[in-house]
């Protein structure tokens, strides 16, 4: 017969253990579908059916339990925790060295896996249930006791998770902490049931086993995914970051030339990263009777700030990227120093301190650079203001006014990227722009993905810019394509005085005059459209005329 205080004990015990099994489930579930994403982009697509698939399994799990001998219940829920912790730690290991090695059999492996996990957490909570019947027969008190703190877990869980996990670990570390947290509630039960248990020997032999082998993985596991990352690039990598928002992947090659990936797309090639950043600012720079403030809205590795930031009369320069380790990067990474010219850096650059979005006090930066990355005319007292924050977010809260709005976002291969080529933000936008800004719109493929690029057009179009298209050919990607409108100008203005400048302002790699007026010439039929349509907030067009454009799905 248990007195009060044992049962309270009790009580206060299987709290805990439900609130380690609450935390860690979902953290399992989120850590998995970050992989998922990160190797497959569509972050929307892979979270969804990754979580989809984990709950499906998760009500198998809990209806097969029903098969277990009560004599065995204790036993069977430290195996099946000890079996999550190595199954879930080793599962981003598993996830990346399949995608690597056996891309046929990818799918089969991400959902099998998700499946797995899905299926021990389904199975463990009615376990717990059926344990905690001998103490607390009532159902509505039982119920009551486990599920609680199985949702209390889940939501702290989550927060830890999204704000400090991510934020400090890489996602292989991050599932292994999760394992040893797991071993750890293995343990925990171990102590409050160990009186039940049908064979403890095997159950201490099973811990310890998963103890070492999570163990073993935090300490190994960085190397092994540093060797399976490298089966998908054929250069060395010299960077691998995992951030709250993506993975990004530096390679450099054996002359080296350095190539940046974000979830496993090529994002520029040093070779010829200059063709598309020349053409995506300086078209816009040349367009606008003034260029004092300029805003570029992504373009976190700073390679158009570096173009921005070759005319002397710009005073002000905004950036807008979502991801802060990306913005640090580009500052500290010699390999995209290098590329950039430390424009992030350059001690003639006086930058605000990181507050937001608001103006905050100015510092300047004292770091000593060895780039050149300005002509001597430039002002010296250019400021720039580094802003993390979602562009959609920044244009519909900031009040300032801008001369030159340069966007160089991904390209709409997800419904959240999607919103940046929408309607909405572009209205926003407007209100943003002087009189006689200009705004250029990097639109992706315009041969591959020719009705994604019109679409972007049709948008433009929609939110009042009456835009000018113009594409060159960026090998790495093929023929790509921008929009590029000036406010209150009609297209046809706009298009001739592209068409008419008699030379480039500032020193360029790549791109002349002539090679401007070029870019503004199209095949036959080649801005022809049957579709009308544009995208909104609801209708995310252009993101299915991208994936029908590179054969990724047809469109609904």
């Amino acid at each position: 017969m248990e007195t009060p205080i044992s049962l309270r004990r009790d009580r206060w015990a299987l709290g805990v253990l439900m609130f380690l099994l609450g935390g860690c489930g979902l953290a399992y579930e989120y850590t998995l579908s970050k992989i998922a994403s990160d190797l497959l982009g569509n972050s929307v697509q892979q979270w969804a059916t990754m979580i989809a698939t984990m709950l499906f399994a998760m009500g198998l799990g809990a209806d097969f339990q029903k098969h277990t001998p009560a004599d065995q219940l204790t036993d069977r829920l430290i195996s099946t925790q000890v079996w999550l912790a190595v199954l879930g730690g080793f599962g981003p290991l598993i996830m990346i060295h399949g995608f690597a090695l056996l891309p046929q059999l990818y799918i089969i492996i991400q959902y099998g896996l998700a499946f797995a996990v899905g299926l021990l957490i389904g199975y463990e909570i009615p376990l717990v249930m059926r344990i905690n019947e001998q103490t607390e027969p009532e159902m509505r008190f039982n119920l009551a006791q486990v599920l609680k703190m199985d949702y209390v877990g889940a939501l702290v869980g989550a927060l830890l998770w999204t704000f400090l996990l991510v934020r400090y670990l890489s996602i292989d570390r991050i599932s292994f902490v999760l394992g040893l947290a797991t071993i750890t509630s293995a343990t925990l039960c171990f102590f409050l049931y160990r009186k039940r248990l049908s064979r403890p020997r095997a159950r201490v032999l099973e811990i310890l086993g998963g103890t070492a082998l999570v163990t073993v993985g935090l300490v190994v596991g960085r190397d092994l995914t540093l060797k399976a990352e490298q089966f998908l690039y054929r250069d060395p990598i010299t960077t691998s970051l995992t951030t709250p928002f993506q993975h990004i992947i530096l390679t450099e090659n054996r002359s080296g030339n350095v190539r940046c990936y974000i979830n496993g797309h090529l994002q520029f090639n040093e070779a010829d990263e200059q063709i598309y950043h020349e053409n995506l600012v300086h078209p816009a720079m040349h367009l606008a009777k003034h260029r004092e403030k300029v805003l570029i809205l992504g373009g976190g590795d700073g390679l158009a700030l570096r173009e921005v930031l070759k005319y002397p009369e710009t005073r002000a320069v905004t950036l807008v990227d979502l991801d802060p380790m990306m913005t640090e990067l580009a500052s500290s990474d010699p390999h995209l120093v290098r590329l950039n010219g430390g424009s992030m850096k350059d001690p003639r650059v006086t930058r605000p301190a990181p507050l937001g979005i608001s103006e905050g006090d100015f510092y300047k930066n004292e770091e000593t650079s060895q780039y050149e990355p300005f002509p001597t005319t430039a002002h010296e007292t250019a400021t720039l203001h580094v802003v993390n924050l979602d562009a959609t977010e920044f244009v519909k809260s900031v009040s300032g006014r801008y001369d030159v709005v340069i966007m160089d976002f991904p390209d709409p291969n997800s419904p959240d990227l999607a919103k940046l080529y929408g309607r909405p933000f572009y209205d926003h936008l407007e209100n943003m722009l002087n009189p006689g800004a200009v705004i250029v719109q990097q639109s992706g493929g315009c041969f591959q993905a020719r009705e994604a690029y019109l679409c972007i057009g049709r948008t433009l179009k929609a939110a009042g810019f009456d835009v000018v298209p113009y594409h060159d050919n960026v090998p790495s990607f093929g023929e790509w394509g921008w929009w590029i409108a000036v406010k209150g100008q009609p297209a046809v203005e706009t298009q001739a005085t592209l068409s008419g400048l008699e030379k480039l302002k500032v020193p360029t790699r790549y791109l002349t005059r002539e090679l401007v007026a070029a870019s503004l010439v199209f095949g036959k039929n080649q801005l022809d459209s049957i579709h009308h349509d544009f995208t909104s907030l609801t209708e995310p067009r252009v993101y299915h005329y991208h994936l029908q454009g590179w054969n990724i799905e047809e469109i609904p």
